[in-house]
């Protein structure tokens, strides 16, 4: 991890260091929240994890994305590269699932297609009640 932030052009911090392991080990993408929660034990405070997952998503080392509640939940740039499916969303608890099961084929034709279609640019998301809000 020192040396992707180094490659990245940033210093290595504690904290940088500490986010980035949250990221690359989480099996979901993360909340600020969620994160900050994660190392308040270690004396991180909130604003401190917000400036990194802003800085690392800025160089590329992380993404992040708003699945509609206008929460933005963040993931490490590699893992997202492996996670090309759609995703669940609950509209109940804000929940979000990965759904590898599903599986989108883009046939494209005409003109009307946006350029990001064609590129496969493509993020879907189912939205229900999950299980355990139902």
């Amino acid at each position: 991890m020192r040396a992707a932030l180094r490659d990245a052009g940033l210093r290595v911090t504690p904290t940088r260091l500490a986010v980035l392991a949250i990221l690359r080990s989480a099996e979901r993408s993360l909340s600020h929240q969620e994160i900050a929660a994660a190392l308040a034990e270690r004396g991180c405070d909130a604003v401190t994890v917000y400036r990194n997952l802003v800085t690392l998503v800025e160089h590329g080392l992380a993404l992040r994305q708003d699945v509609g509640d206008h929460v933005w939940r963040f993931q490490a740039a590699e893992r997202a590269a492996r996670h090309e499916h759609p995703h669940f969303v609950c509209t109940a608890c804000g929940a979000l699932e990965c759904v590898p099961e599903l599986e989108l084929t883009v046939k494209a034709q005409g003109s009307k297609v946006p350029r990001s279609v064609l590129q496969q640019a493509i993020e879907v998301q189912v939205r229900g009640i999950c299980d355990a809000c139902a």
